[in-house]
């Protein structure tokens, strides 16, 4: 099963297409969010997304099209903007719950002992610069 994590970034890169921005705001949902369940995704942007879910299919369909279709053609660009906007904030605050840190944590290290140190590590003011580029 794929999570929400993965459904919001495909979102997100649906959202950043040359497409006028209704297009993309129907792709982004129709294909990656429309099925998503509330209960996917952290707590508090549960209310924000059940928001959305409503506004983006709210709007009984004309013939040939679906909720999704008709509610978006319904709204205004500026609309249209602020709900792909929602995305991608939704998008961004569940990768800042999922982050991990990239390295591990410091941890710190043993000073040299006296017989081990070099004469650049006794020099802490200089920095070693690498000699292809001391000779630019």
């Amino acid at each position: 099963m794929v999570n929400a994590w993965e459904r919001f970034h495909d979102a997100t890169l649906e959202l950043v297409r040359s497409a006028p921005i209704k297009q993309r705001l129907i792709s982004a949902y129709r294909h990656h969010l429309a099925d998503l369940r509330e209960e996917q995704l952290p707590g508090e942007l549960r209310e924000s997304f059940t928001r959305m879910q409503r506004s983006l299919s709210g709007v009984p369909p004309l013939r040939g099209e679906d909720a999704v279709a008709a509610s978006v053609r319904k709204m205004s660009n500026h609309d249209a903007d602020e709900w792909a906007t929602l995305i991608v904030e939704i998008f961004g605050s569940i990768s800042r719950a999922n982050a991990t840190p990239l390295r591990p944590a410091a941890v710190p290290l043993k000073p040299r002992r006296a017989s081990e140190q070099r004469p650049s590590d006794a020099e802490s003011d200089e920095v070693a610069v690498p000699q292809w580029l001391a000779k630019a």
